[in-house]
């Protein structure tokens, strides 16, 4: 392929202008639970403490980040998302050079701009947690690995092994990725063999990369190794008493991250999911001759994901494919291109393939640009708004109690009021007379953890909570309601007097 011009750099470093600007709006925004989480639990923490346990909130890389981050400018929202940010930045560059190597330059644009605009990327990008830097060393890593099977050479395998050790030491799901490149790379070996056309370098140089990026993150995880090991043996034992059984639903998993990024769109969820799976089909025809690799390694990561989280019984959240936005977004706009160029050869010719495709660039801006602006509505979860609403309503003598996971976030704003888990704690909480703000962070598990309280606001009579026009409950009234992006993420607040 010929060297990028000019041209094509400046292009990307305007997309990336754009994206650093959308990222950068709002990125003050109030933390939600995990950020919460993270920050308190671990990026306080001195440089020896932080490093002596595992545990699945602490993403290590990004925490490492974090915390330098943080040393330098302060506790400030922004600072702690700040590497996540960055992180998002360089996947949109690694998606370009992605797209440009296998695709071509007019598809490696498209794609950047998408993600610019990408409701999804611009989030995470906003999210202190690892994410987006799991996708930037897995976008790298699956460069790597397509250049490496093509043209072995040594110094490919080992920035492979690099990008590697960086996605697991990110997170441990990161491993999912490189087994299913692992896969691939063994059924090439495999087929080459067959036919008598298996090279030495096509074993001896991925089998390098693998070992050592392998053996770089064991490394890494050494020290907290028997804390790894004890956690990821207990996530089945935590999930098989989790009330919300639909996320460990693979089909809820699809609605949920299709319904996040087009809103609540009802029976558009499943017309967008099948329209989306039609084109990334119709991206991998398209590529099949430049990058015959390319879509069966983002198809097998994805199904690698899903049944290995299933044989676990863990929790198959939206968030453990997001490293794979990017490459989708490829065979999207490969997809797009492809299908103009099938309808113009139909229709008349290549003016018309080129006015197809410009029409369908611009609309697929224009989707994305207006729904990324649903990232601006509202934080992620509005801890500090419901905070501050109920100690500006309190009066001396009133009490607030906060309600299930999320009520431990509330400390971190100041707040000392007593956290409530379990039906027995929440009779035994509003057993006291008297004014009581009752603050709930993720309503819909603490509608099933709590009965009580859902009956209390009366949640079974079919109307939505939070609206202003429903019959007051007997028992406790809406005070306020905080939306939040996240999914389940509202904030509620009642008041009973």
């Amino acid at each position: 392929m010929r060297r990028a011009t000019s041209t094509d750099r400046r292009w990307l470093v305007v997309i990336l202008a754009l994206a650093a600007g959308l990222r950068l709006w709002h990125l003050n925004a109030p933390l939600w639970h995990d950020e919460i989480d993270t920050l308190v639990s671990h990026v306080r923490l001195g440089w020896g403490e932080m490093l002596q346990s595992y545990s699945m909130n602490h993403h290590y890389l990004h925490s490492i980040a974090a915390k330098i981050s943080v040393t330098m400018f302060g506790e400030a929202p922004w600072a702690v998302r700040l590497p996540a940010m960055l992180f998002g930045l360089a996947t949109i560059w690694a998606s370009w050079v992605l797209a440009r190597e296998i695709a071509g330059t007019a598809i490696a644009h498209v794609t950047a701009l998408l993600l610019a605009l990408s409701y999804h990327e611009i989030w995470f990008s906003q999210n202190a947690r690892g994410y987006t830097g799991l996708a930037f060393f897995s976008t790298l890593g699956l460069l790597m690995f397509l250049r490496g099977m093509n043209a072995p050479d040594r110094r490919t395998w080992l920035l492979f092994a690099l990008c590697l050790a960086g996605a697991v030491f990110t997170h441990l799901t990161g491993a999912f990725f490189f087994v299913a490149l692992g896969l691939v790379w063994l059924a090439v070996a495999a087929a080459r063999a067959a036919r008598g056309t298996l090279a030495a370098p096509v074993v001896r140089l991925p089998f390098l990369g693998f070992l050592t990026g392998g053996l770089i993150a064991a490394l890494l995880y050494l020290p907290v190794l028997p804390s790894l090991l004890h956690t990821v043996s207990a996530v089945s034992d935590t999930s098989a008493v989790d009330l919300m059984k639909e996320y460990q639903n693979p089909v809820w998993t699809a609605f949920e991250a299709i319904r996040t990024g087009i809103g609540d769109a009802g029976v558009l969820v499943p017309a967008v999911g099948a329209a989306v799976l039609t084109l990334c089909i119709l991206g991998a025809v398209s590529l099949r001759r430049a990058a015959p690799l390319f879509a069966p390694s983002v198809a097998l990561h994805i199904l690698l994901t899903t049944v290995l989280l299933m044989a676990v019984g863990m929790r198959i959240w939206p968030r453990f494919y997001f490293v794979d936005i990017g490459l989708l977004m490829i065979l999207i706009v490969a997809g797009v291109r492809l299908s103009c160029t099938i309808l113009g050869r139909i229709a008349g010719g290549e003016q018309v393939t080129r006015a197809l495709w410009v029409i369908g660039v611009v609309l697929m801006a224009l989707i994305s640009a207006w729904l990324a602006k649903r990232n601006y509505d509202f934080p992620k979860q509005d801890l500090a708004g419901a905070y501050a609403f109920v100690e500006a309503q309190r009066k001396p003598g009133d009490r607030a109690i906060a309600l299930g996971y999320a009520g431990r976030n509330f400390a971190y704003y100041g707040a000392d009021w007593p956290v409530v888990y379990t039906d027995e704690e929440y009779r035994a909480a509003l057993a006291a007379p008297g004014t009581v703000f009752v603050v709930a962070g993720f309503p819909e598990r603490v509608f099933r953890d709590i009965p009580r309280f859902a009956a209390d606001i009366g949640l079974g009579d079919g109307s939505d909570v939070c609206d202003p026009g429903r019959p007051a409950a007997t028992v406790l009234k809406v005070a306020r309601c905080f939306g939040g992006t996240l999914g389940d993420g509202n904030v509620l607040v009642f008041r009973r007097d």
